[in-house]
């Protein structure tokens, strides 16, 4: 009994030294294993940095861009047309002209697509220069885009029932001064107009019954120029008359399309034309910039378009507003922008009763900042009467 109980010790020893030797030879085999796949791991890091850096060559080398000059006479839509297309408020907006007083990048990117956009003032005369006391450069601003351009788009407003029947001598003008770029026509505002067959006669006249040679973008369903002809017996729109001449008509668009800059119908068809219509060749911008403006003047834009809005008649054109204080930290934009005002008078009319108008006004132009920059900001708005100034100077 007592052998037996030996043998069986002495086979439980010798199971347990192999299962020792086994285990740690299992353990040598797996670190060997380790130190093979780590290796491996190091080589395929290494041929994955290497395919990035490759992949990264080949994404720069399939990046397209488009530059398009927005240009159009004064209240078209220009800048709201821009910031609901690229979906981000850059280009300051208001309710009266002249908001837009220099031309202003706006930038898009999305996929391996950037698209610069050129807000530019509205187009006039140097009486109207005169008259509300703009730069001198107005004029200029908006040639300058064209210049850097690939594509100019014409934003004509058709809500206006004087001006819709021809295109502003002006656009004519800078249309034909540079023939070589490609040109399309964007009709806003076009939920003004409630026949199709007025919005057909229009563009046929506004593009001189020509295309490029080719048909327009379609309207509704499939709706194009041609499809116009079911409608022969109906007499044309008594507005239009006999307008079919070459005086306010363009004949070389290369394309039509009809939006709504403020409900946004339309835009998606633009926004797929650009986009298919840019060029291979390297971005300007990181993709994550918006505009090439200084915070500074976007600030300052923002506040002079709401004492637009706030403020009746030729007021807010006679202010002056600059930048006092800016600074960022932990995330948080502060700012400060001062309005010197003409006179005291005026200056009373900005704050309003216990400063209730220039309280609206900060709060709109707050909000207005926080949408451009996304991220919290801490804004005032502060006045002063020249007259003040001129005292000081004394």
């Amino acid at each position: 009994m007592i052998l037996i109980l030996k043998n069986i010790t002495n086979l439980i020893e010798t199971n347990i030294q192999f299962n020792k030797y086994g285990i740690y030879h299992c353990l040598q085999q797996q670190q060997q294993r380790s130190y093979t796949q780590e290796s491996k791991c190091e080589n395929d890091e290494q041929k994955d940095i290497a395919k990035q850096y490759r992949g990264g060559e080949q994404r720069l080398g399939e990046q397209k861009s488009l530059n398009i000059a927005v240009i159009g006479v004064p209240n078209a839509g220009k800048s709201t047309f821009i910031n609901n297309l690229i979906n981000h408020r850059v280009c300051p907006t208001s309710s009266k002209v002249h908001t837009t007083r220099k031309s202003n990048k706006a930038i898009y990117t999305t996929g391996q697509t950037q698209l610069v956009f050129y807000d530019t003032p509205g187009l006039v005369t140097q009486k109207e220069i005169n008259r509300h006391k703009l730069e001198k450069s107005f004029k200029s601003s908006y040639r300058h885009a064209i210049q850097h351009a690939d594509m100019i788009a014409v934003m004509h407003d058709v809500s206006n029932t004087w001006t819709r029947k021809q295109l502003h001598p002006t656009v004519i003008d800078s249309l034909k001064a540079y023939p070589q770029l490609p040109s399309v026509l964007i009709l806003n505002k076009i939920d003004a107009l409630k026949s199709k067959r007025i919005t057909l006669e229009l563009i046929r006249i506004l593009t001189n019954n020509t295309l490029s040679g080719r048909k327009h973008n379609r309207i509704g369903k499939k709706l194009t120029l041609d499809e116009s002809k079911k409608d022969e017996e109906e007499k044309p729109a008594v507005e239009f008359g006999d307008l079919l001449t070459n005086e306010g008509t363009w004949s070389n668009f290369s394309d039509v399309f009809l939006v709504s800059s403020i409900t946004g119908s339309g835009l998606n068809k633009v926004h797929d034309y650009f986009l298919n219509a840019a060029k291979s060749r390297n971005w300007e911008f990181p993709s994550d910039t918006f505009t090439d403006e200084p915070p500074e003047d976007l600030i300052v834009a923002s506040v002079k378009a709401r004492l637009l809005d706030y403020l009746p008649q030729e007021i807010p054109y006679n202010l002056e507003t600059c930048i006092e204080y800016y600074n960022v930290h932990n995330d948080t934009i502060y700012a400060s922008v001062e309005v010197v005002c003409p006179t005291k008078r005026v200056e009373r009319l900005i704050c309003g009763e216990s400063n209730g108008r220039l309280r609206q006004i900060t709060e709109r132009v707050t909000s207005d900042l926080v949408e451009t920059f996304g991220k919290p900001i801490s804004f005032t708005i502060s006045t002063r009467p020249r007259e003040k100034t001129k005292e000081a100077a004394n």
